[in-house]
């Protein structure tokens, strides 16, 4: 019998309750509200695509347990996806894991290369898995914040370098940045880089939303840096790229050792997993850059679209370089709107009020304060999804 003095949930997780996205999803079915909360796109993806994996089940492609890898063919085409576009060099057989979406290598990973009371330095506000992934490890996290400045949020290189202590094993980077929209540069990269290798740290990298850069803004992974090849974790995902979140289908790239230790964590957690997806995916990551180039305008023409309707209905916009979301702050709509800057509390009234459902990005912060009054939106949604959510946004004001 379960003496009742005792609680159930392992006390690694006891801070993480169930996901702010679940409640928010909930308040979108009940109030029939526009979901802009969650970031799951309202279309699927490339049909030339959705055929393959068709066509793999129908010949009994990935029915039975891929292999523990990944299927042959989807490791050779990410392979050669890294050198293509970033002239990095990988061994398709010793040098790339697939994985159950990049929320899979990021756990595996971490459970893998951290030791209870190691610490992790993170970009903060983060993915809220990299928090409970970095507890089940054992580790600290420790948070580096970006903060607003000119219109944008950037990292301020001063506070991550006295982050670093003795026991910092790890920095996990994630570029571009979920929620902010934040690129980072060449410099700060560069200024990464060089601390990763002054202090001799390993680095994850969480590059899922490689492909969604605007502007001006480049991607540029951080294994391409000098000395970072050997001690980077690079982490990539098809569910963004090409919208088949569903397929939960990610990948590791690294050195031979370090893949073997991701790999070590990952057979004890899914083993393998989308088996026929990983055939699509792989003749995915084929397709040429037209489909790559259109996919990002497209995304670039909705967040134009969205981040106007927030302008227009009273919000302070944070243009985003990269990803598909925009994080605003609800402070210029006046205290009664915005809660007096509690993204929480507006965040729960925003569905009854205006029929749309955004996310508070203190969710995403240890230090909630940082985040009050900052709202996501996510843009990777139909046209007339997103021009329905501005006319009922504007309600707020008017």
């Amino acid at each position: 019998m379960t003496s009742s003095a005792r609680p159930f949930l392992n006390r690694r997780l006891a801070e993480f309750g169930t996901t702010i996205f679940a409640e928010m999803s909930a308040l979108a079915l009940t109030t029939g509200s526009i979901n802009l909360g969650q970031g799951f796109p309202d279309t699927d993806g490339p049909e030339e695509i959705r055929e393959a994996a068709v066509r793999a089940l129908r010949d009994g492609r990935g029915n039975q347990y891929p292999p523990g890898p990944g299927v042959p063919e989807l490791r050779t085409a990410i392979a050669a996806h890294q050198q293509r576009r970033y002239a990095l060099s990988y061994d398709p057989d010793r040098e790339v894991l697939v994985t159950a979406g990049a929320t899979e290598a990021i756990a595996a990973t971490l459970l893998a290369l951290v030791e209870p009371g190691d610490e992790v330095i993170a970009l903060e506000p983060y993915y809220d898995s990299y928090a409970a992934c970095i507890a089940m490890a054992g580790g600290t996290r420790v948070p580096v914040t970006l903060r607003p400045h000119e219109g944008a949020f950037r990292l301020d290189l001063d506070e991550l370098r006295a982050a670093v202590t003795p026991r910092t094993r790890l920095l996990l980077i994630n570029t571009p940045h979920n929620p902010t929209g934040t690129v980072l540069t060449r410099d700060e990269l560069t200024a990464i880089a060089q601390l990763a290798v002054e202090r001799d740290l390993l680095v994850v990298t969480d590059e899922v939303y490689e492909h969604l850069v605007f502007d001006d803004a480049g991607h540029l992974p951080l294994a391409s840096f000098p000395g970072m090849r050997e001690r980077t974790v690079s982490i990539g995902s098809a569910g963004k790229t090409f919208s088949f979140t569903g397929w939960k289908v990610g990948w590791v790239t690294s050195t031979p050792d370090l893949v073997t230790a991701v790999r070590s964590a990952k057979q004890f957690l899914t083993y393998v997993a989308s088996g026929p997806f990983q055939y699509a995916v792989a003749e995915a990551l084929t397709l040429p850059d037209t489909y790559f180039d259109s996919f990002r305008e497209d995304m670039r023409t909705k967040r134009d679209l969205l981040s106007a309707g927030l302008r227009e209905a009273g919000f302070k916009v944070f243009e985003p370089s990269g990803t598909y979301f925009i994080t605003t702050d609800i402070r210029p709509l006046g205290a009664a709107l915005s809660k007096d800057g509690d993204g929480f509390a507006f965040c729960r009234a925003l569905p009854e009020r205006a029929g749309v459902v955004a996310i508070p990005n203190a969710v995403f912060y240890d230090h909630r304060e940082e985040g009050a009054p900052f709202v996501r939106f996510a843009f990777c949604k139909q046209t007339d999804v997103l021009t329905e959510a501005v006319t009922r946004l504007k309600r707020l004001t008017t």
